[in-house]
């Protein structure tokens, strides 16, 4: 019996290679083909776009933002150092200088509120910049991450406005603290008349101004609802002073006033806060009792207190010395005094 015949093995079926995409390899300068020449690794090769190029392309939004918003600040913090210095003139200076003409030197004019306020408007300047880079390069991170931005900027576009109509009293007061501070209308340390709140500045922010009234009361007044503005700090400053002087001559009493007025502008301590010599202007009012004149002098707005208080008594002791005080009490009739019949004023003669 012939033995069987020896049964040769089929040959395996042999596995094709894995190998990337038709297009990753027709593409000779593609970073696919690259990748799949380096490491000749399938997934690495087909997903080498988002392996490397994405990451490299978001570090590349952020590096360029944090760079942006670096050199935005700086130039901030640079144009409030110079602006820090009253004789150097920059942009953000107020519209209208008003340097009282009797400031000895224009250094002088107030540093440290002008340094205030530049702070101010700088720190507002840097966070619109931060919020503004930031958000530009949010999006754009967002859009290589393949998200629709339609959509997004279409409810936050929704989301403004309801949060705007909402918020109508904040931005209100926002808005007007930061004209506010452009326009320089009021500083720290400056008096101020606000309509209810009358008194020396505290504190200015974008959305409350802090005031302290002459009482010691701390006022928090919003900025939105100040409609006037009375700031009795800035440039020069008036000093008005009205005397009685009764039926007296109004030639001789002028004549002593304007002695006595032109002693404050000789003063070795007022004369720094006297922008303009005293002035008698005459006659301001004749009443039952007499008539008033007034005295004005132009001072300094620092000192203008201190140079009224000082004039009124100057005055006051020039009509005494002159004997103008003793006619004008003496002119004046009072109530149950007893007059010269022997009568009180106001009664019958006894019988």
């Amino acid at each position: 019996m012939p033995s069987p015949a020896p049964v040769t093995p089929s040959p395996a079926p042999s596995e094709t290679p894995e190998v990337p995409s038709p297009e990753c390899l027709t593409e000779s300068l593609s970073l696919c083909r690259w990748a799949w020449d380096l490491t000749g690794s399938v997934w690495f090769a087909e997903g080498s776009y988002w392996i490397l190029i994405k990451p490299l392309r978001i570090i590349l939004i952020l590096l360029l933002a944090v760079s942006a918003r670096w050199l935005v600040h700086r130039t901030i913090r640079r144009l409030v150092r110079t602006t820090s210095d009253a004789g150097v003139p920059t942009m953000l200076r107020p519209l209208r200088e008003r340097i009282p003409s009797a400031t000895a030197e224009p250094g002088e004019f107030v540093p440290e509120r002008r340094r205030q306020r530049a702070e101010a408007i700088g720190s507002v300047l840097r966070s619109l910049s931060t919020a503004f880079i930031f958000g530009i390069a949010l999006l754009m991170v967002l859009k290589e991450f393949s998200f629709d931005l339609a959509p997004l900027l279409a409810s936050a576009g929704i989301a403004g406005v309801a949060l705007g109509f909402g918020a109508q009293s904040l931005v209100k007061d926002l808005i007007a603290g930061l004209f506010m501070l452009i326009e320089d209308q009021y500083g720290v340390g400056d008096t101020v008349d606000l309509g209810e709140a009358t008194g020396v500045v505290e504190a200015v922010g974008l959305r409350v101004t802090t005031v302290r009234d002459g009482r010691g009361v701390l006022w928090y007044i919003r900025n939105g609802e100040v409609v006037r503005v009375g700031n009795k700090s800035q440039g020069w400053a008036l000093a008005v002073v009205d005397l009685p002087i009764g039926f007296a001559s109004t030639e001789e009493a002028t004549a002593v006033l304007r002695t006595a007025a032109a002693s404050i502008a000789v003063d070795p301590e007022l004369e720094p806060s006297v922008v303009e010599p005293p002035q008698v202007l005459g006659i301001e009012q004749v009443t039952m009792e007499g008539t008033v004149i007034r005295t004005v002098v132009k001072t300094t707005a620092d000192g203008q207190a201190a140079v009224a208080r000082e004039l009124r008594r100057r005055l006051a002791e020039a009509l005494e010395n002159s004997g103008i005080t003793a006619r004008l009490m003496a002119g004046r009739g009072f109530p149950g005094a007893p007059t010269p019949g022997g009568t009180e004023t106001g009664r019958g003669a006894s019988g």
